[in-house]
């Protein structure tokens, strides 16, 4: 089965008529248009990102019924490939992200995909882990939801490790489960800091199955080995007796060491972090301080002089 760009939605709503029926064990093959919703091209300037429309960002491909799925089921989703378009997007949207008072001013650039790797600036070249950055199945609740904000049922939950070779697993919260996705990132950081990543769509075959009876609280996901980064890193960190303070300041830090070591614009640094750099939470025992990290390889940065 293939399903097109064209068959998208814009809201989680349990009362959107399925595009598609699939039985259990079945395979589907899936396009995914980029998360502006065809507001930014790759000629696009700074300009089009201040006026884009947020009602029709992140447009999701489904709803997409497993026939047999009841609520108190698992949905089990496994990611065969991941198929990324030739160009992708990176944006600093004003009023978005992590740094968004620090950042307040429109920034775009486009990237080039191909071959396995992403040129974020001239020069600066990243491999390309290309992951889902939305899918969910429809909550319960009666009413449409934004399909910007997650819940325990999936949705924009921009976790990188669902990328080919990922089995991701859903509670299911109505019958035929009605599983959607979109938001395809050719790359991204841990923590996606400026509220984007390499933006691009892309072609996704999954295969769909179910556990029945089974209740998980929040999407599980059994990750691969291809998404797991290696070799020295650089590392800045944030404590403080606030976790999103500690966030904000270890991505400051790291964005003042990228400025420091490359001589990058600020803004792009950010950008870079956002697409290349992980965030963690690395130490929560000592009360009232916590400790977050965030690391960046050092290939990265040699490669931007």
């Amino acid at each position: 089965m293939h399903l097109t760009r064209s068959s998208t939605h814009t809201v989680w709503d349990r009362a959107i008529a399925p595009v598609a029926r699939v039985d259990p064990g079945d395979e589907v093959t899936v396009e995914l248009a980029n998360s502006s919703g065809g507001q930014l091209a790759k000629d696009s300037t700074d300009k089009d990102v201040a006026a884009l429309d947020f009602a029709k960002v992140n447009p999701v491909t489904g709803p997409i019924a497993i026939d047999g799925a009841e609520a108190g089921d698992v949905l089990v989703v496994d990611v065969i490939d991941i198929h990324v378009d030739p160009w992708g997007w990176t944006a600093n949207i004003p009023g978005f992200g992590l740094l968004a008072d620090d950042f307040p001013f429109a920034h775009l650039r486009a990237s080039s995909i191909s071959g396995g790797q992403v040129e974020l600036l001239p020069g600066l070249v990243l491999p390309s882990v290309p992951m889902i950055g939305t899918i969910g199945v429809a909550p319960p609740q009666a009413k449409p939801s934004s399909v910007l904000v997650p819940t325990r049922f999936g949705g924009n939950m921009d976790v990188r490790h669902v990328s080919a070779g990922a089995r991701l697993l859903l509670p299911v919260g109505i019958a035929g489960g009605l599983l959607s996705l979109g938001d395809t990132h050719a790359a991204q950081g841990d923590g996606e800091i400026c509220g984007t990543g390499i933006e691009t769509g892309s072609t996704v075959t999954l295969r769909l199955s179910l556990i029945r009876h089974r209740e998980i609280r929040f999407p599980l996901i059994e990750t691969d080995s291809r998404t797991t980064r290696s070799g020295n890193a650089v590392a800045a960190t944030g404590i403080g007796p606030d976790l999103m303070g500690a966030t904000r300041d270890a991505a400051r830090g790291l964005i003042d060491e990228i400025v420091r070591r490359t001589g990058l614009d600020p803004l792009d640094a950010y950008l870079l972090a956002s697409v290349a750099a992980d965030l963690k939470i690395s130490e929560v025992v000592d009360a009232p301080n916590w400790v977050v990290s965030m690391h960046i390889e050092r290939d990265v940065l040699e490669g931007t002089r």
